[in-house]
């Protein structure tokens, strides 16, 4: 049985530990509001500029002079995962159930024998990936000392990506990071960003008709332009969702830990009580003990 003040140095430490867990619930219940209305916000651009992009690229996407943005390097060889997750811990399997999905991605790949390079953006991905994917890794990006993400960030993504498609270094590039769904709920996805998905053939859009747009000036202009930026905008998109899914999940981590930390100490408080008791009996035994032997 522990001592008295083993115990109470035990309940001690809880409590401290109960402080912790419960300033970092409300800083990350603080932080998830904005990240969260500036991840729904992005929504609905980055999916508009999107399918947009797809209808458009439908048109030039047969052009031997179609950007590699549009259309890719035309093989499927080299797979580039771009894995997104956080910089921190203390998020219960926020950054493992993406690792996950990137390791079941490269294992998928690998299989049907495609070659596998990963960008890890966020440490914690880079330290998962390292532990059975350690060459396949080409570069790591972290965002730690980063109060929240920036556009611009996202840009510099976006034209590393640019640049190692235009050295021949990928064929296919994947983004995989958590899409936010609610504070409890994170989903691990994967987008596919080069080469664009096109629309099939006679597809229909959502709204039963099909969007009949006009250019000026042409097609293989706007998409000089555009491409570059909507790239940018999904990695942008993604790092939001990531940002909003690792607060919602760091808040709920922490506040499952303050709750567990009270229970111990409820637990700890009632075996010290209890132990206490057991020590003033024994004493009393001791003295009435000693008294009726004299």
């Amino acid at each position: 049985m522990a001592s008295l003040k083993a115990l109470r140095a035990r309940i001690t430490s809880v409590k401290s530990t109960r402080k912790i867990t419960q300033a970092m619930k409300m800083v990350a219940a603080a932080k998830l509001r904005r990240a969260q209305n500036q991840a729904e916000a992005a929504r609905p651009y980055a999916e508009r500029m999107e399918r947009m992009l797809a209808s458009l690229g439908a048109s030039v996407a047969g052009s031997p002079d179609a950007p590699k943005l549009l259309v890719g390097s035309g093989q499927d060889k080299v797979h580039l995962l771009v894995v997104v997750t956080g910089d921190r811990g203390l998020a219960g399997a926020f950054n493992t159930n993406v690792g996950r999905l990137a390791r079941a991605r490269i294992r998928e790949l690998e299989a049907a024998g495609k070659t596998v390079k990963v960008l890890a953006v966020g440490r914690k991905g880079a330290a998962f990936l390292k532990r059975e994917f350690a060459s396949r890794i080409s570069g790591e990006i972290s965002l730690a000392g980063k109060k929240r993400v920036e556009f611009g960030d996202a840009q510099e993504i976006a034209a590393r990506i640019t640049a190692m498609l235009d050295a021949g270094e990928f064929d296919v590039c994947t983004l995989v990071y958590n899409r936010f769904r609610s504070v409890i709920s994170q989903v691990p996805s994967a987008q596919q960003l080069i080469p664009t998905l096109l629309p099939e053939t006679g597809a229909v859009a959502p709204s039963g008709a099909q969007a009949l747009y006009e250019y000026e000036p042409s097609e293989e202009e706007i998409l000089a332009t555009l491409l570059p930026q909507n790239l940018a905008i999904q990695v942008y998109r993604a790092m939001l969702e990531n940002a909003a899914g690792f607060f919602g999940s760091q808040m709920t981590a922490m506040d499952n830990a303050t709750r567990n930390a009270g229970e111990m100490i409820n637990k700890l408080t009632l075996n010290y009580n209890r132990t206490r008791q057991a020590n003033i009996t024994r004493e009393l035994i001791e003295i009435i003990s000693g008294a009726e032997a004299v």
